[in-house]
């Protein structure tokens, strides 16, 4: 870490808190009270939660922030993984007696839709003086400072990678605690970074972004694959852009592609988007797939996501078999920087309260 960048960023820190204390303490107070909020929860409290319980409980997650219908993400996690089993692996998380590192590594392996931002906020503020804010922020700050191997991908995120970075988190506390303050937790960490480190990383984001782990250097081991990261973007953004967005979707005999983004037309009909994704190996079933896709009268193009060099692979050798009307192609790093464009609109939208949450 580049201590000569902390120091002089928390001595800008310590100045703006002076100068505008009326501002820092609202926003200061606000995690205070997120903080008590989900620190008034116990073990047997969130076991004893129903569904509107747990609707409140994820809906004052900032991770939350991207979404404006709540309840759509709420009722899809509850969908997807049970309730019942839903809680029993928050338990687990957040009041398990084995390291972090592996309940990390077995509730993103076990839960589907919650992913690193939202977990860790949540051990966070169960316990803010040894889990830190793993997102974005945490990213983008970390790597202005100088701490290497941050990562790029979801895969990346791992047990060991989070232990990494709540050790990092409390060097930075131990160091704004230098500055004269006393309550300086993982949470008022997540509070600096975002209010202070982040605006400085951001005018340099384009070299930022690029100090990651290399996608190249994917270990086997991990629960997933740069396949499955790029796929859960696809649908992410679909249902941003308010489709009904679904993985591994039968489209047509015998073809189940990675991704769909479908539009209801009133009572007229569907219109449908197909994408495959390749990350690497041949690229044979992937035309085929969107050869079949294309027999379907709803799909009205099939879109192949894949580097700049297989796009060029899919191209030429789709030639004579896809319709070459309907064929898209998009650059996998495009896809990530739409996801993440978006997100952060959606979330700058979303503070605005534009729409009440019960529409």
């Amino acid at each position: 870490m580049n201590i000569q960048k902390l120091t002089l960023a928390i001595s800008e820190f310590s100045k703006k808190k002076k100068s505008n204390t009326a501002y820092y303490e609202e926003n200061w107070n606000e995690r205070k009270e997120r903080k008590e909020y989900y620190q008034s929860f116990t073990k047997d409290k969130l076991l004893a939660m129903t569904e509107d319980d747990f609707a409140e409980y994820i809906g004052k997650l900032w991770s939350m922030l991207i979404w404006g219908n709540k309840k759509y993400v709420v009722d899809k996690l509850i969908s997807d993984n049970g309730f019942k089993k839903l809680k029993n692996q928050l338990v687990d998380l957040l009041y398990g007696t084995n390291d972090i590192e592996s309940r990390w590594d077995t509730f993103l392996k076990s839960v589907k839709g919650m992913g690193p931002a939202t977990i860790s906020e949540l051990l966070t503020y169960a316990n803010p003086q040894e889990y830190a804010i793993f997102n974005r922020t945490t990213i983008l700050s970390y790597s202005y400072l100088e701490i290497s191997d941050m990562p790029k991908y979801n895969y990346q995120y791992t047990g060991k990678k989070y232990v990494e970075v709540c050790k990092v988190a409390k060097k930075i506390s131990l160091e704004l605690q230098k500055s004269g303050a006393t309550d300086y937790d993982f949470l008022a960490v997540d509070y600096f970074l975002w209010d202070e480190v982040l605006p400085l990383t951001e005018k340099k984001l384009s070299e930022v972004v690029n100090v990651s782990v290399s996608p190249k250097s994917e270990d086997k081991n991990n629960s997933k694959s740069l396949h499955d990261e790029i796929k859960e973007k696809l649908v992410a953004i679909g249902e941003l852009l308010g489709f009904d967005s679904r993985s591994e979707v039968k489209i047509a005999t015998g073809a189940v592609v990675d991704a769909i983004w479908e539009a209801k037309i009133g009572n007229m009909g569907k219109a449908i988007y197909v994408f495959e994704v390749q990350s690497k190996g041949s690229i044979d079933s992937l035309i085929l797939n969107l050869k079949k896709a294309q027999s379907n009268a709803a799909v009205q193009a099939v879109v192949a996501v894949a580097d700049e060099e297989q796009l060029a692979k899919i191209i030429s050798e789709s030639m004579g078999v896809i319709d070459e009307k309907s064929l898209r192609t998009w650059d996998s790093e495009d896809v990530l920087a739409v996801y993440d464009s978006l997100v952060r609109a959606h979330e700058s939208i979303n503070k605005l309260a534009l729409v009440p949450e019960s529409f």
